[in-house]
């Protein structure tokens, strides 16, 4: 039979065969499970109006389970499902047929079970498997040719872009030795990923968002172990990005693992996990966390993930790569001895937790110019120099200075999810004269924006269980407003407790506006907080000075997939707000406190002193076991809390 030359050749292959019988005995029964699935499934004998993005790694995983195992029935899924794809007239139907998402991922798992499969295939099979991806290759590599600077040919920080390549970087070194111009194919591939390398950024954050960090960026790592096998370039060793990126879904990981932050286009709060790409990050840097947590997955809650998960094709057809990936020479060791708070500053994304416990509380807050600081200027840059839209932040939302909150098993401040009509009332922001960030109300809210209109996070102080940072996000609201300041305080203490201070001020008077979102109806309390319970998790919510709030229902609904133009996903959102105005400055203080939600909810003692038009307060407050002591000043900020003999301390600078 042919040697396969892609991921299993130079004697890999028999190296696996001896290894699925113990150090890889638990992925190669994922992969099983994976083949026995689709097995019993049909695919379209038409193509049909939905995505076919799982035909590729489906076909793939019965290839490489026939390699494994020499055992006929994988082989004859393969020759159907291949079959099946190759009867397409085009790749892709309702969104860019030929060009896009659906191209990508059948080019990327075709062309391995070209390689794999070899002449196991009958000569006419391999025939028409051949012909077909030289016909959809070369479709989709002259559309990036022909569209680049405009669409997903030079959208360096962007999804699309990475699965694109992959899928022609995937079929063009399957075929390069027998379609010369395939060498064209995984040249120009080669050449953007080696840019998308140097321009993504260092810290490792995801600017589109969990979920489409843990739809994309998988592609990358094939990209690279590809380019590194083939033709010996490295870019793991480069690329800053893949080497940070783990820290940035670890500390995005809702306590419990099971669920996820959902800044930007989330499908849902489950769809965040890649066994596969943990595997691959854990092997290349060796980073015994990533281990870790595949494994937790898998024996956890793979199941859910499996089958309630938004994102296709999803956990379910990475089989191959989970088996492929999977290093048994990294240790897998929990993140209990790592730092509980992180700051990303790229992405202005500040995140902490009281601990690594699955009754922790976390808080996550961002500001930032769309798609991050890097690709913000880099994009304006290269607009300036070559004319191009490399930008394509769709999936990122006009949602700077908003925050989540997370607690005792449940999401407490919540975000708005997937939306095509982004809206920055849709976030826990501040709204002016009922106006959000200019831009909004469309999908990508980013698009064509002035380089001026940047937020940014500063004054960012993590110590002994504190953490707080300062986002200033004035210039991201439509000129006419005329806002001078639009300046956000978080102070998350050591019991999970939440402090957020506003500071606003306009040119004229306006009336701002202060939203906060929840799964669940707000109650009112009898000293004038809001208890908001969710299932095990609570949390109140207090304005100091003591002021009421307005209770209203928001409604978001979207189509998370192009592809796929029937499916529709939406969340209700529990909005509270508090308006003050018209006048040209004002401040919001606001207290959340989560707890549990089943026991009795207890008193804050909570008090504000000695306020003044300088900006200066005394705020008192009793969370859990901790006493807390604040004193804001006009440049600075110094906290203390108390419990139980322990005392911890911060001072940090003001909000300028």
């Amino acid at each position: 039979m042919t040697e396969p030359r892609l991921l299993i050749g130079g004697g890999r292959l028999d190296r696996l065969r001896t290894e699925i019988r113990d150090v890889r005995a638990a992925q190669f029964r994922r992969l099983l499970d994976q083949c026995e699935f689709y097995a019993g499934e049909n695919p379209p004998e038409e193509h049909p109006e939905a995505s076919i993005t799982y035909l590729g790694p489906a076909s793939a995983g019965f290839a490489l389970a026939y390699r494994l195992t020499d055992q006929p029935q994988y082989l004859e899924q393969a020759r159907r499902w291949i079959a099946a794809a190759v009867s397409y007239p085009h790749w892709g139907r309702a969104h860019m047929p030929d060009h896009d998402l659906d191209a990508g991922w059948l080019l990327h798992g075709l062309g391995l079970a070209y390689d794999w499969l070899g002449d196991a295939l009958p000569a006419a099979e391999r025939s028409a498997l051949r012909e077909k991806l030289i016909l959809q290759g070369d479709r989709l590599y002259r559309f990036a040719v022909e569209s680049e600077g405009t669409w997903w040919s030079s959208s360096y920080w962007q999804n699309h872009n990475w699965i694109c390549y992959a899928g022609v970087l995937t079929a063009g070194y399957a075929l390069r030795d027998e379609h010369p111009p395939a060498k064209d194919w995984t040249a120009r591939a080669l050449d953007n990923f080696r840019t998308v390398a140097d321009m993504l950024p260092a810290d490792g954050s995801g600017s589109e968002g969990v979920v489409y960090w843990r739809y994309g960026v998988p592609s990358l790592a094939i990209a690279f172990e590809l380019i590194d096998e083939q033709d010996g370039v490295d870019l793991f060793e480069s690329c800053a990005f893949l080497r940070n990126t783990f820290s940035y879904r670890l500390h995005q990981s809702a306590p419990g693992w099971e669920y996820i932050v959902d800044h930007g286009d989330c499908h849902d709060r489950r769809s965040g996990h890649s066994l596969a790409l943990y595997h691959k990050l854990a092997s290349a840097y060796r980073i015994p966390q990533a281990q870790w947590l595949a494994e937790r997955v898998r024996t956890g809650f793979l199941g859910r993930e499996w089958h309630e998960s938004g994102v296709k094709p999803g956990v379910r057809a990475e089989g191959y790569l989970e088996l492929l990936w999977y290093d048994p020479t990294v240790p897998a060791e929990s993140p209990e001895q790592l730092p509980t708070s992180a700051y990303f500053p790229d992405l202005g994304l500040v995140a902490a937790r009281t601990g690594w416990r699955d009754d922790a509380v976390l808080a996550s807050f961002k500001a930032s110019p769309g798609g991050g600081h890097k690709a913000w200027d880099t994009s304006h840059r290269i607009n300036v120099e070559r004319g191009w839209d490399t930008l394509n932040t769709g999936h990122h939302h006009p949602d700077a200075n908003t925050f989540v909150l997370i607690g005792h098993g449940s999401h407490l401040a919540v975000e708005d999810g997937y939306a095509n009509h982004k809206l920055t009332a849709n976030h826990n922001v501040i709204l002016v004269d009922g106006a959000g960030y200019a831009g909004e109300g469309r999908y990508h809210v980013y698009r064509d924006m002035p380089r001026r209109h940047q937020a940014h996070v500063h004054s960012v102080l993590t110590d002994d269980g504190w953490v707080h940072a300062v986002g200033e996000a004035a210039a991201l609201y439509p000129p006419e407003l005329g806002v001078l300041r639009a300046s956000r305080r978080i102070l998350f203490g050591p019991s999970g407790s939440l402090l957020v201070i506003d500071d606003l001020a306009a040119e004229t008077e306006r009336t701002w506006t202060w939203l906060l979102h929840a799964d669940q109806p707000s109650a009112p309390l009898a000293d004038g907080r809001m208890l908001v319970r969710s299932g095990t998790g609570g949390m109140t919510v207090r304005a100091l000075p003591e002021a009421g709030f307005e209770q209203t229902t928001t409604l978001v609904t979207a189509n998370p997939t192009s592809s796929t133009p029937s499916l529709t996903v939406g969340r209700t959102l529990h909005t509270l707000r508090r308006e003050i105005g018209p006048e040209r400055s004002a401040r919001f203080i606001a207290l959340l406190l989560p707890g549990s939600a089943l026991e009795p909810t207890p008193d804050d003692h909570a008090s504000i002193d000695k306020t003044d038009p300088g900006g200066g307060a005394e705020i008192s407050w009793r969370h859990g076991d901790w006493t807390y002591q604040v004193r804001l000043g006009t440049n600075e900020i110094e906290a203390t809390a108390r419990a139980d003999g322990t005392v911890r301390r911060i001072r940090a600078a003001g909000s300028g």
